[in-house]
């Protein structure tokens, strides 16, 4: 496995990911983070999807600022530049499609939280080209999107108790997405509540909904990307 940050040219600038490869070609995955910025903890999750064959890409959509509060990354999200964002998801995708060694003819896509948004999105921008996409703990009901104009098959991962992404929420969007002919799998996770797959926030990780959950992105990526 290979391990570096490369650039990525976006509108009046550039931006950085984080780049992680097998030694053997694999189907990409771009791994899109929360509004916590690209912390260590996403770019381990690039490692293991490595680890597992895949070669992942998270692209920095914070500029390289860092939150480890709840209040940090309010300010920061706040305060951060969406069509930015938009540009640095939309050249990750890029990147990460014309990357020699990758295989496949589509991507898949990882969105955590704030990163479920941008998943979604890019996913109803590039239908050819986004196969699967996960979503932990972000939902993106209608009518902030079009099912209808998706192609991919989608996984979630949501919490029982979560505060900040109500069940009634993740049902719409998971009614939405039967309802448009996708193909998708919602879990919802008992007595866990919001960033449970987190290890870096001992105060809400659960060790053994973030493994199955793990396992079961694993296993769905390499169906839809094989």
């Amino acid at each position: 496995m290979t391990q570096e940050m490369i650039p990525l040219a976006v509108a009046d600038g550039e931006a950085q990911a984080y780049l992680a490869r097998p030694a053997q070609e694999g189907p990409g995955v771009l791994l899109l983070h929360a509004w916590w910025g690209l912390n260590p903890f996403f770019k381990s999750l690039c490692d293991r999807l490595a680890e597992a064959g895949f070669v992942a890409l998270a692209p920095d959509l914070c500029q390289g600022r860092v939150a480890t509060t709840i209040d940090e990354a309010e300010a920061l999200q706040s305060n951060g530049d969406d069509a930015l964002q938009e540009q640095t998801v939309a050249a990750a995708a890029d990147y990460l499609l014309g990357l020699p060694g990758r295989s496949g003819g589509k991507i898949g896509v990882i969105g955590f939280s704030m990163g479920a948004w941008w998943s979604v999105n890019l996913a109803l921008e590039r239908p050819e080209e986004v196969g699967a996409v996960v979503l932990y703990y972000g939902a993106v009901p209608a009518p902030y999107t079009d099912y209808n104009k998706h192609s991919a098959a989608f996984l979630g991962h949501f919490g029982e108790l979560d505060e900040w992404e109500p069940l009634d929420t993740v049902r719409e969007m998971e009614q939405a997405m039967h309802a448009a002919g996708r193909e998708a799998t919602i879990h919802v996770y008992p007595e866990v509540g919001h960033w449970f797959v987190e290890e870096d926030r001992p105060d809400v990780y659960v060790p053994d909904a973030a493994e199955v959950s793990w396992e079961r992105t694993i296993g769905f990526l390499r169906e839809q990307l094989r």
